[in-house]
């Protein structure tokens, strides 16, 4: 309990911790809340068109007439739902291969490592755009589930060569002399080890699912039903919004995707500074 407590007290300390996980956690909680407290969908037309922001359209509205404050909430609750199952997906994928390939070695390894290697040298970006253009696939789910199926590898690679460096400690040999299976090992004595690694490659796979899905959203290859902060950027640039005027329009889209993005790097440079002593020491 006194290590939790030191880290916890380290943690608060930190400034950048601090800041990055406010942020995320405001944003959070707006794309939680504020859906369920809007009368009118997303895409409804609700007010005059092409109207700049007031006191009863916080954003403005679009050229359509749709309220471009509850495009926003609703854009921001599915840029973290792909986030966190891309992500997810991502990190579940590298962990699992990442630990098979460093601690069995061998064949498995090899195995494994060839086809980590062929799944990083794909343009993974170009996958995406052709299963989207050419299979039709626009959901926030099954988007989610290729952006998580095309970037674990580079996490692979880093977690492999941190449980090489693991395997061979003492405690993964008592472990092993005492009988306990590959998976029991792995999960109750290497994965602990690199607990805060882990948590910090979860969170940069966050980041990049966001930035991924938020690309292909932009070049109008995201979800045909909902809303999302890259296609209210598609929409906006589509509708020339830029030319008009209309900065509302895109604007908070635009400020929604960096202030995620921005958030959780600045937490990952943060928690990087909390479980590396000498980092806070420079």
């Amino acid at each position: 309990m006194t290590g939790v407590r030191n880290a916890l007290r380290v943690a608060l300390r930190n400034g950048k911790l601090v800041v990055g996980l406010a942020v995320v956690l405001a944003l959070l909680l707006a794309a939680l809340v504020v859906p369920v407290t809007i009368a009118s969908g997303p895409n409804e037309y609700v007010g005059p068109t092409a109207a700049p922001p007031s006191a009863e359209y916080w954003f403005g509205t679009t050229t359509f007439g749709q309220d471009v404050f509850a495009q926003f909430a609703y854009g921001l609750r599915a840029t973290f739902l792909v986030g966190l199952l891309g992500g997810g997906l991502a990190a579940i994928i590298g962990m699992a291969v990442g630990f098979i390939a460093g601690y069995r070695g061998g064949l498995v390894d090899e195995i494994l490592n060839m086809i980590t290697n062929i799944v990083l040298v794909l343009p993974a970006l170009v996958v995406l755009l052709i299963v989207n253009a050419y299979l039709g696939v626009r959901d926030v789910g099954v988007q989610a589930l290729f952006i998580g199926l095309t970037s674990w590898p580079w996490a692979a690679r880093a977690i492999r060569a941190q449980t090489l460096s693991l395997r061979s400690r003492d405690f993964v040999d008592l472990a092993r002399l005492s009988g306990m299976r590959t998976p029991g090992i792995i999960v109750r004595e290497i994965a602990p080890n690199m607990s805060s690694y882990l948590f910090m490659t979860f969170i940069l796979l966050f980041g990049g699912s966001v930035l991924i899905a938020a690309s292909l959203d932009f070049i109008g290859l995201g979800p045909t039903q909902g809303v999302s902060l890259g296609l209210m950027l598609n929409n906006a640039a589509r509708w020339s919004a830029l030319h008009l005027g209309m900065w509302w329009w895109f604007v908070p889209p635009g400020a929604g995707i960096t202030a995620v993005v921005g958030s959780l790097y600045v937490v990952n440079v943060g928690l990087d500074e909390v479980f590396n002593p000498k980092l806070r020491e420079m």
